[in-house]
This record gives structure tokens, sequence and C-alpha cells, in this order.
């Protein structure tokens, strides 16, 4: 079992800076994917930053030139900085993680597909 971990949301003012953080723990053989979903109030969830094993990413165009995700490998995390704010990228924003852990006393691997719980991110003045 894969268990997510989300940091660093909060409050900000229009135009200002966040940055969010997901630590993955458990069995973990291999991460392909780790990537950032956010959902506003009565809206679908939505990808906002995605990134490969290979470092290759990929970004809503809403917040193309003002997000940046990165991945520390080594720690099995995943950042995302978020500047010049605004008050539609309200949202409670969740990690996704994608890969393979390892089965616990056997030497096979299962596939998993994990979700952090999400840290409230609210753009306001």
């Amino acid at each position: 079992q894969v268990q997510l971990v989300e940091s660093g949301g909060g409050l900000v003012q229009p135009g200002g800076s966040l940055r969010l953080s997901c630590a993955a723990s458990g069995s973990i053989f291999s991460i392909n994917t780790m990537g950032w979903y956010r959902q506003a109030p009565g809206k679908q969830r939505e990808l906002v930053a995605r990134i490969l094993s290979g470092g290759s990413t990929r970004y809503a165009d809403s917040v193309k030139d003002r997000f940046t995700i990165s991945r520390d490998m080594a720690k099995n995390t995943v950042y995302l900085q978020m500047n010049s704010l605004r008050p539609e990228d309200t949202a409670v924003y969740y990690c996704k993680a994608v890969g393979f852990a390892r089965v616990p006393g056997t030497a096979d691997r299962r596939s998993f597909d994990s979700w952090g719980r999400g840290t409230q991110v609210t753009v306001s003045s």
C-alpha cells in the first residue's frame, strides 16, 4: 500500500505564491507518474500538472507559465510551485501517484494508483 500526504496549502492574496509538497511512502518499488489535480466547489476534478519519471511535464493551459511541477525521486516527493495566484485557482489540490509497489514477503510487484487526501488552497484578498 502506498500513501500520499500533501502539505503547503493555505490562504494567499491574489498575485501571491504557494509551494505544495506531496510525499509518497509505503512499499514503493517505482513511481512512474506523479501529479497534481484540483477540484473547486461544484466543479469536476481536473489535472493541474504531472511529471513522468523521465522528467517530462504536462500542464493545464490555465496554469502554464505560472505553476511549476518538480520531483525528487530519491525522496518520492513531488512539488508544485504556484506563482501569480488568482482567485480562480482556489480549490482543493490533490496529489496522485502511479507506479509499482512491492508485495511484502514475496518478490512480486503490484501496480498502484494512489491519491492523497488533498490540501486547500484559497486565493482571496
